[in-house]
């Protein structure tokens, strides 16, 4: 049997049309692939960095909030314990916060004013000398900040120098709690005394000695220089 030299012809040129689209297929279809492998990567890849953008921002922010905190907080602390304090320096505390230290426990902002503003009635000299600041971030918008401190007093023409460990609570930027330890050591309360009576009887003395400060202080008033 014969096979017409056109038919083999024809036979030989749909072959090589068939290879030659299957090469290109398969060409194309990695072409694709890899064009799309690609592009999940770079998908991810910017999805990732999005990512990283998005945590570095957050806590540049949160660093710069602390920071804020800080700046804000600490200038008017030192004008406080320095015999200088003006209505403003106050402005630093929410309105229900409390100070306490041995010699005094004030709640509220009235009686802080009392407490600060007695300073310069009491002492020649009252300043910070040396200090140290740390923070500490408790959660979102409250915050711890330790001052290891030097107070220097003159008091009857006597030098007085006090190692101390400031303790303020910030909730939202403002100061709630203000704690004011010497040497270093937690205030004397039912909590802390090893007599819990002994404890009780330091938490009256502390408020009566406040009372007394308050009225003396014309409970809170501004001064008017």
């Amino acid at each position: 049997m014969r096979i017409s030299s056109s038919v083999v012809s024809s036979a030989s040129s749909a072959y090589f049309l068939k290879a030659s689209y299957s090469h290109c297929f398969r060409k194309q279809f990695r072409a694709f692939l890899a064009t799309n492998k690609i592009s999940d990567q770079s998908t991810m890849e910017k999805h990732s960095q999005d990512q990283v953008d998005e945590v570095c921002s957050k806590e540049a922010c949160d660093f710069k909030s602390r920071k804020h905190n800080s700046d804000t907080i600490i200038p008017h602390i030192l004008h406080l314990y320095g015999s200088c304090a003006t209505p403003q320096d106050f402005e630093i505390y929410a309105h229900n916060a409390s100070f306490e230290d041995p010699l005094m426990c004030a709640n509220g902002m009235k009686q802080i004013k009392s407490a600060f503003y007695s300073l310069p009635k009491v002492f020649r000299e009252s300043r910070i000398v040396e200090y140290n600041i740390k923070e500490n971030v408790i959660s979102p918008g409250k915050q711890e900040i330790l001052i290891d401190n030097k107070q220097h007093y003159k008091f009857l023409g006597k030098e007085i120098d006090i190692i101390s460990l400031i303790k303020m609570y910030v909730v939202d930027g403002k100061v709630v709690r203000h704690e004011d330890w010497w040497d270093k050591k937690p205030l004397w309360n039912r909590e802390t005394s090893k007599l819990p009576l002994v404890g009780r009887i330091a938490e009256v003395t502390r408020k009566g000695s406040m009372l007394a400060t308050h009225a003396i202080m014309r409970f809170g008033k501004d001064p008017t220089n």
